[in-house]
């Protein structure tokens, strides 16, 4: 990219999150100025309680806040990761969720509701199994102390519809009454029971996995080009792809245990990117965690706004992420792949 236009990406990137952050402080069944949103943060800050009521103090700083920022981390880790998963696996259908972390989470999330019915052991146990997925599947798709590409992403495969499986035996046995409604909203993904406690419990491991992979996104170009190629030049291929693979799934299941499963962000979100950064992982990673940031909370504002009721998370970005997919596939007839 030209000087003029990687200034103008920046700004962009920068000052999109903010808009979409901002907006949905303000938008709601109870609006809110961007005016009396200023003023309610300045407040918050300072400690001072003029200019603004107690219930417009409570929406923004008790109920919004908190969501807004926690789905801008989730939609930032989960956008971050799929674009160097794709870019590791060199598979544009890959997803933040291809090693299995993101079954892994729904099972131990279900696995506590069902023995415990705890609201606070519900996201450990998610983060929990959500890295032990992965582990488990970087194990399935070893074979002579080595791992492929194509056995990593075919250990995942297994290890997903095993735990699939483990979901569906702990929907069975459940009590229908409390847990099988709680595994299944759960399973469906939402930002509706955000607390403030909840953004700090996954901001670390979203935190620390964003960074990792910011860090390592030069070396992402030279493993994207094959293993042989990285060696020639002088890569530590499997140290690079385990410590790529430690921080995509540090970011995806701190990301999932607070939001529950939430798709095609991990998906559609890089491809983007692609779009207007192009294929240079060193623009590209920090494009979708902008992108992927804006998604979430656009689609967690329509949840909360559209009907009386909460929709969801992962149903809307579903109806959004797959014909959106369909356009770009359309769009680009593939070129960005």
């Amino acid at each position: 990219m030209s000087p003029q236009k990687k200034t103008l990406v920046t700004i962009i990137l920068i000052l999109l999150p903010l808009f979409f952050f901002f907006g949905t402080l303000c938008i709601g069944r109870y609006y809110v100025s961007l005016n009396d949103v200023l003023t309610t943060l300045w407040q918050g800050l300072t400690g001072t309680r003029r200019g603004v009521s107690a219930e417009t103090a409570t929406v923004i700083l008790q109920i919004r806040l908190p969501r807004a920022f926690q789905g801008a981390m989730v939609g930032a880790a989960l956008g971050a990761s799929g674009a160097a998963f794709q870019s590791l696996f060199r598979n544009p259908l890959v997803s933040s969720g291809i090693l299995g972390v993101s079954a892994g989470a729904g099972f131990g999330a279900a696995l506590a509701i069902v023995l415990f019915n705890s609201i606070f052991l519900t996201p450990l146990f998610a983060f929990g199994f959500g890295i032990l997925a992965v582990i488990l599947s970087y194990f399935a798709g070893k074979i002579d102390n080595t791992s492929t590409t194509i056995t990593l992403v075919l250990g995942g495969t297994i290890i997903q519809s095993i735990f699939s499986a483990l979901i569906s035996l702990l929907k069975y046995l459940a009590d229908t009454a409390t847990q099988l409604p709680a595994i299944t909203f759960w399973l469906m993904g939402s930002l509706a029971s955000t607390k403030t406690a909840d953004v700090f419990l996954a901001l670390f491991p979203m935190a620390l996995g964003m960074a990792g992979m910011l860090i390592l996104r030069y070396r992402l170009n030279v493993l994207s080009m094959g293993d042989r190629e990285a060696r020639t030049l002088g890569i530590n291929v499997p140290a690079n792809k385990a410590a790529i693979i430690a921080f995509a799934t540090l970011a995806t299941a701190g990301a999932v245990c607070v939001s529950g499963i939430v798709g095609w962000i991990g998906l559609i979100i890089p491809h983007i990117g692609r779009m207007l950064v192009g294929n240079d992982n060193k623009w590209l990673v920090p494009a979708s965690m902008s992108l992927g940031a804006c998604f979430v909370i656009f689609c967690d504002t329509l949840c909360r706004s559209l009907t009386g009721g909460e929709i969801p998370l992962g149903i809307v970005t579903a109806l959004i992420g797959g014909p959106f997919f369909i356009y770009l596939l359309k769009k680009t007839k593939g070129r960005s792949w």
